[in-house]
């Protein structure tokens, strides 16, 4: 996970929908310095997020793992790049979290080498950011973070896209700035959570295709550990 909001998402809102589909354990871990007040600089480079990948896959042989972490602003070159965030830059949308999510696999299946079960790693990355899924209902956003009234301009925001996930990623227009320029002193952790909550699985499920072959995976993967088991 990458941050407060995701984890909140991650224990308040993913879990119990797993846990009633057959998972026993559910738990986030943040790869971002979200709780490191005096750091800078958001996501962890690839190589330090791998680490801890592997080390959990190989110290818990029955774990699946995944990641939750914002396309938009994922490091693209240098010594924090993530593989095929940079080519995915120059790809139609459909194809660009798919590249960057293959990407990692392949990279995480080198790690591990030859016998690792790469159905044990489910990479996700999110289009745009976590503030696209809060779109998937805006009368339920508007709400959750204590502004009724701006139903209306976050559905026009919305009715511009054929998803939330396809709300754009440049520094002015991406989710989370859409959602600053409406909302004066939007905290993401606080508001973020409050918003998720309101909106509730069903409606992101329903509204974001990518997210939703994410949630298809974990369920199909769990299904397929019971019938092996």
């Amino acid at each position: 996970m990458e941050g407060e909001t995701e984890e909140t998402f991650v224990t308040e809102v993913l879990a119990p929908h797993l846990y009633r589909r057959g998972y026993t354990k559910v738990s986030a871990r943040i790869v971002g310095n979200a709780r490191q007040r005096d750091r800078r600089g958001g996501i962890r480079a690839w190589s330090a997020v791998k680490g801890d990948i592997v080390r959990h896959l190989k110290e818990d042989l029955g774990c699946l793992a995944t990641t939750m972490v914002d396309y938009y602003a994922l490091p693209q070159t240098g010594a924090k790049a993530w593989p095929g965030r940079e080519a995915a830059g120059r790809l139609p949308f459909a194809k660009k979290a798919t590249k960057v999510e293959k990407s990692l696999l392949a990279d995480v299946r080198k790690e591990m080498g030859a016998d690792f079960d790469s159905r044990r790693f489910i990479p996700y990355i999110m289009m745009h950011e976590f503030e696209g899924l809060l779109f998937s209902d805006c009368v339920a956003f508007s709400e959750g973070i204590g502004h009724p009234d701006l139903a209306g301009q976050f559905q026009a925001i919305r009715d511009q896209f054929a998803s939330p996930e396809e709300i754009n990623d440049s520094p002015v227009t991406a989710p989370s700035k859409r959602v600053e320029t409406l909302v004066k002193n939007y905290q993401k952790p606080l508001l973020g959570t409050l918003a998720v909550l309101a909106i509730g699985l069903d409606a992101i499920r329903a509204e974001c295709p990518h997210f939703r072959e994410w949630l298809d995976c974990l369920e199909r993967e769990l299904a397929n550990q019971l019938v092996a088991g």
